[in-house]
This record gives structure tokens, sequence and C-alpha cells, in this order.
């Protein structure tokens, strides 16, 4: 690779790496994993940028190689039988004020949770559309599949993550009770 191009890929990976690993992270739930496709996606990114630095959108391009690789990571078998172990707790933003931040972090947790248990293809199309704030056009471009697909996945998804948001809001309240 020429030094031009080196320098332009590093500042992409530079300025991408933060939003990529905390979309991997909404997607697959597990920092580790995460830090991992957002690795793999920049190497990928990386093998083609001659080719791929050309496109109007690379930001797109990008999330598009992120999703095809978690994709690709959800279907390999070790993954199947593989159970998650507890969870690492969150880092203390002694900034916050401390009532706020356990209600904040508290519904965090509770949508993070929800959203773990949804299928893929609802939990992909939420995360791009609503925590990466996409447009139908963008998210269907990056999941190459059509706006209705887009849009019949997020409708499905939010109804689904609403029913899932009660049942452990309200598992979690008998617990406290």
């Amino acid at each position: 690779m020429r030094t031009g191009d080196e320098e332009s890929f590093r500042q992409f990976a530079v300025g991408h790496a933060a939003t990529l690993r905390r979309t991997a992270f909404l997607m697959c739930g597990d920092w580790h994993l995460a830090e991992d496709l957002m690795q793999t996606t920049l190497v990928k990114i990386y093998r083609s940028w001659s080719r791929v630095q050309k496109r109007e959108s690379l930001t797109n391009y990008a999330r598009t190689v992120l999703l095809r690789t978690w994709l690709d990571e959800k279907r390999r078998p070790f993954r199947r039988s593989e159970l998650p172990g507890v969870d690492v707790p969150e880092v203390v933003d002694t900034q916050a004020d401390p009532a706020a931040g356990t209600s904040r972090a508290w519904a965090k947790d509770l949508v993070h949770r929800a959203l773990l248990e949804l299928p893929p293809g609802q939990r992909a199309v939420l995360v791009l559309r609503y925590f990466d704030d996409l447009s139908v056009a963008e998210a269907a471009k990056v999941m190459r599949c059509s706006e209705g697909t887009v849009k019949s996945q997020a409708a499905r998804g939010l109804d689904a993550l609403r029913v899932v948001v009660a049942r452990l809001g309200a598992d979690e309240r008998r617990v406290a009770s």
C-alpha cells in the first residue's frame, strides 16, 4: 500500500473505530467480541482500501462489513454452544448525580438485555435505525435488503422489544420486593 493510502486508512480507522465498536457491542452484547468484530472489520477494509476509499459513503460500507462480519460470527458452530458468563460491571461515572446515574444505568441495562433477546435481523435494524441514527434507505443499503424489509423488521423489533422490556421490568420489580 502506498504511504498516502496508509495515512488515509489510519485516519479513517482512528476516526471510526469507536463508533464501529459501539455498534458491534449493541449487536452482540459483549465488549470483547465487539472489539474483535471491529478489528476484523478494519482488517477487511484495509485489505481493499485502494478500491473502497473512492466510495461516496465509506461509513456505510464499514457498517455493512461490520454487520456481515457479525452475522458470519453468529453462524459459527462454536458460538452456538457457548453461554455468556457474568457481565463485567460498568465503570462508574463520578460526575453524574448518583440517583440519576442509578436510574439511567438501570434503564440502559434493561434495554440492552432486552435488545439481546431479539432475533439478529430485528436487533440489527434497531441498532442501525435508532442507535446509529440511519434513515430507512441507509439501513436498507447497509443490510442489503429492501426499505420495506427494514420498516417491517423495525416495527416487529420495536413490538418485541416492548414485550421483553415489560417482562424484564416486571421480573426485576418482583425480585426487588
